[in-house]
This record gives C-alpha cells, sequence and structure tokens, in this order.
C-alpha cells in the first residue's frame, strides 16, 4: 500500500533526534556540526541562513553529500550534521536520507524560524 507524504515525513521525525534551538547553538558554537539548509535559494536570499551553513535544496541533497561524489562537501566529515527548512519536514526526510546514507549523528533542528526565534545568528543569504 502506497505511503502519504505524512507517514514519510511522520517516520522520518521517529528516525532522526529532533533537537531544540539551544542545542543546536550549542553545537555550533563548539564547531562540532555541520548544518545543512535544504531550503530553496530564493528562500535563503529572503530570511538568510544558519552562519556557515551548507545552502543544499533538498532536490540535490543525495547528489551532494554520498560519500563517494566528487562533489560532496568536505565540511560533511563533522561529527553531526544538523538539517533545517522552513518548517521541518524537508530537514526530517533529509535526515533520514543522511541516515541511509551512513552519516551517524544526524539532527533536525526544523525550521530556520525555530533558530531565529532561539535568538540565533543569521547570515546573509
Amino acid at each position: 500500500m502506497p505511503k502519504t507524504v505524512k507517514e514519510m515525513v511522520a517516520a522520518a521525525n521517529a528516525a532522526v533526534p529532533r533537537i531544540s534551538a539551544a542545542e543546536a547553538q550549542a553545537l555550533h558554537a563548539k564547531g562540532e556540526a555541520v548544518f545543512i539548509d535544504l531550503r530553496e535559494a530564493a528562500e535563503i536570499t529572503a530570511s538568510g541562513k544558519v552562519p556557515g551553513a551548507l545552502p543544499i535544496p533538498r532536490g540535490l541533497l543525495e547528489f551532494r553529500v554520498d560519500p563517494e561524489s566528487p562533489a560532496r562537501d568536505p565540511a560533511l566529515g563533522k561529527p553531526v550534521v544538523i538539517t533545517y527548512c522552513a518548517s521541518g519536514g524537508r530537514a526530517a526526510l533529509a535526515g533520514q536520507v543522511l541516515q541511509e546514507l551512513g552519516y551517524g549523528d544526524v539532527r533536525n533542528l526544523g525550521g530556520f524560524k525555530d533558530w531565529v526565534e532561539g535568538g540565533g545568528q543569521v547570515e546573509k543569504g
């Protein structure tokens, strides 16, 4: 039986731990995590992003994070990968894909608004 997107996101949320903005900020401050912004370029331009976050639109994720891809960013070698998008759905799905590709410690910040509302710094997009 086919799954709905709602079911897929629920399964991804169950597999990928959700973290608070405070936890994400602590990991960011220690330099222990790489952040992946899964929003489209226009979204990032409009609101900015987590400082240093890799802007990888959800549609390109698998191609940009595959450990065997020549397009893989070396920053993905950090111990923790934190995904976020506009509201958390793309971030959850992306986190699950990262786990399937062998990334061990993947966490979902949820939406960029969670970062901002939690007092996180913003880098212009």
